[in-house]
């Protein structure tokens, strides 16, 4: 992140000081006054100036390593990733044994939100209560958010407890449109590679913790598996598509930020 640049305070007070020592010099007769008052003048402000110098040179200084090394996104890619304890295909095993002869379509590593933990009294949209077969975790907490769909697209979402790997909320996706249906149809006809598959390809090529994985399309209209990783080193986040017909890389992207 850039700072702001701004000019040092050192040349007005040198200004100041100079000013002060010519309205001296001028009202003056007496040169010993006058001599001594310069020298009062130039001891009074050049502390200032010096001092002026240290605190604008200070935040330049310290604002440089920690920050730009560990901002707010890495610093939450850490939180998370560490606090979770069930690894992405326990979880994707878990989410796809709920929906019979469903296939994992998206798995997401994430923050429980409030209303996960909030009486099931139906959702906004006035659908069926979600099956509730465990507690939620506390609101923050790390859950892994899936959905399996079936052969006619139809989404389930899977909400799985990342520390104890338990499933705390299902549901069919209840604003889920017909043509959102086909579409995800078509994508898993499209893919030959499975998940796990797409996941050692993208592996492959970027080192680290497996966060996101979702099946969607390019601007060629090619199904496409994204892959997101998360390098433990340095807290970077590598997303990478993968054909999801033959399983060959076509892009990855690092996020540094």
């Amino acid at each position: 992140m850039s700072s702001a640049r701004r000019l040092p305070l050192r040349s007005l007070a040198v200004a100041g000081a100079l000013g002060t020592s010519v309205l001296l010099l001028t009202a003056c007769t007496n040169a010993d006054t006058t001599r001594s008052s310069v020298a009062e003048a130039a001891q009074t402000e050049s502390p200032s100036a010096s001092a002026t110098d240290s605190q604008s040179a200070s935040p330049s200084d310290s604002s440089g390593s920690p920050s730009a090394s560990m901002n707010e996104d890495k610093t939450e890619r850490k939180d998370l990733v560490s606090a979770t304890k069930v690894t992405w295909d326990k979880a994707a095993d878990t989410a796809v044994k709920e929906v019979p002869e469903g296939k994992l379509v998206d798995l997401e590593l994430k923050r429980t939100d409030a209303d996960a933990s909030a009486s099931p009294s139906g959702s906004a949209t006035g659908s069926a209560s979600p099956s509730t077969p465990n507690p939620a975790p506390s609101q923050g907490a790390p859950e892994w958010e899936a959905k399996v769909a079936q052969s006619d697209g139809t989404l389930h979402r899977i909400d799985i407890d990342a520390v104890t790997g338990k499933v705390f909320r299902s549901q069919v996706d209840p604003d889920q449109k017909a043509d959102d249906k086909t579409q995800v149809s078509e994508w898993l006809d499209q893919a030959k590679q499975t998940p796990e598959q797409a996941v050692k390809a993208a592996t492959d090529k970027a080192k680290g913790t497996v966060t996101h994985v979702e099946l969607g399309d390019n601007d060629d209209q090619k199904a496409v598996w994204g892959v997101d990783v998360v390098d433990k080193e340095n807290w970077n986040k590598t997303t990478v598509d993968v054909d999801a017909a033959n399983g060959k890389v076509l892009s990855q992207e690092v996020d540094k930020d």
